[in-house]
């Protein structure tokens, strides 16, 4: 891409900041330039922030049913998945499954709370319970 065709359509979801980019110059080098974002970004991470918010809305029904643990909730709320919260705790994804299941959640150690509160930025507290419905955002 060519440093004058890099996108400036100050989208919402970049919150009047600018994202680096690398642009091939007048002479064909590579050289920063700051972009306001596309359009199509902005469509695109609203998608998978709906898709998010959709996966949190089931996920809090399921836990509500008692089917899974409160942890299964908070990280969809907390915007990750599998893969996200695996790679920000260092537990392999069947071990998180695992803590998905209420009856082994609530017997983790205090350690692994440790883990997901600061994985999630919640508190211990918070990641042992689901919240009230008005307390959502």
């Amino acid at each position: 891409m060519e440093h004058h065709t890099v996108p400036q359509h100050n989208i919402s979801t970049y919150a009047n900041n600018k994202k680096v980019m690398y642009a091939t110059d007048a002479d064909g080098s590579y050289a920063i330039v700051t972009s306001s974002g596309w359009n199509v970004e902005e469509e695109v991470t609203k998608q998978a922030l709906h898709e998010l918010e959709r996966l949190a809305a089931v996920a809090y029904k399921e836990v509500a049913a008692g089917l899974k643990s409160p942890l299964y909730f908070h990280m969809f709320d907390r915007r990750m998945d599998l893969h996200t919260l695996a790679g920000s705790t260092g537990l392999f994804q069947w071990r998180i499954k695992r803590h998905f299941r209420p009856l082994i959640f609530a017997r983790l150690s205090h350690k692994f709370l440790i883990l997901y509160s600061e994985a999630l930025g919640i508190s211990i507290t918070q990641i042992s319970r689901l919240p009230e419905k008005d307390e959502e955002k």
